[in-house]
């Protein structure tokens, strides 16, 4: 570790360094001793930085009766920043509020026409970031690692894709998917391959705990393919790429709407008069 490189972190907008106070929010794919101290409070001791430039912020548990031995005994853990709340200066008498966290992922192949709508939202959202707290990814086709990620500890996760309804191509709609049948849940996705369906399900196999909140921000394609074609086509029809711009405005609306109460009701995220012809079940 260079723990000389770096001193401070900001967190949540709030400048943390040694001696700041923290609660620990450790993600679900953290190994066991990490998960038993979710809602600890804790004390940064330093803020490191390894040789890959990844930050890790090492921190002295409260009511910890070795911390005053960590060089001996090893009693500094080591967590990721997006694992740690701000907390107040009697953080260890009260509550922290978790701050909601928001996943927004594309799905879709860039190779079929229309089922690239997913990706190519994400790209025009990057031009301009979404708030703090929403992790934007383009996942394309690796299924299972969504899967992996949707037990990151979200509130909710936006899947934005191609969503044949028998709409008007371009027609986009808001939808919060039920759980699978047992067909669903029986067969596992491939590691070059999306399905939401079966990643869902996979998701729901692999974590113990509750899954997010998941909704979809899909489109209803022109071209629609399904692999099996002779050729590729890459790039969307033109309703389909006329609509990733009021898809990108409805997004940041949602997302705007989700960091406030990720339990928004589905017909309060669909409120935008310049959205009025987007439909939801």
């Amino acid at each position: 570790m260079r723990d000389d490189t770096v001193r401070t972190v900001v967190v949540d907008g709030v400048t943390l360094g040694r001696g700041s106070r923290v609660r620990l929010r450790p993600g679900r794919r953290g190994d066991i001793f990490d998960l038993a101290l979710a809602g600890r409070t804790a004390e940064i001791d330093s803020v490191e930085e390894d040789m890959e430039g990844r930050i890790h912020v090492a921190v002295l548990l409260d009511g910890d009766m070795g911390r005053d031995f960590t060089t001996s005994l090893g009693h500094r853990f080591f967590f990721s920043p997006q694992e740690l709340e701000p907390a107040a200066e009697d953080a260890g008498l009260c509550e922290v509020p978790a701050r909601a966290r928001l996943l927004v992922a594309g799905i879709g192949n860039i190779f079929l026409a229309d089922d690239a709508f997913g990706p190519e939202v994400i790209t025009a959202v990057r031009r301009e970031p979404l708030p703090e707290g929403v992790h934007v990814a383009d996942f394309g086709i690796r299924g299972m690692d969504l899967a992996y990620r949707l037990l990151d500890g979200y509130d909710t996760a936006v899947l934005v894709d191609a969503a044949p309804r028998g709409d008007r191509p371009g027609a986009l709609c808001v939808i919060e998917p039920g759980p699978g049948n047992d067909e669903d849940r029986a067969v596992a996705p491939e590691a070059h391959a999306m399905d939401p369906v079966k990643v869902l399900a996979l998701a729901g196999q692999l974590g113990d705990g509750a899954l997010p909140r998941i909704l979809v921000l899909g489109c209803e394609p022109q071209t629609r393919m399904d692999g099996a074609e002779a050729d590729v086509t890459v790039g969307l029809s033109p309703p389909v790429r006329e609509a990733i711009g009021p898809a990108v405005e409805l997004l940041r609306h949602m997302v705007r709407a989700l960091l406030r109460d990720p339990l928004t009701p589905l017909d309060d995220l669909v409120v935008p008069e310049a959205l009025k012809e987007v439909t939801h079940p």
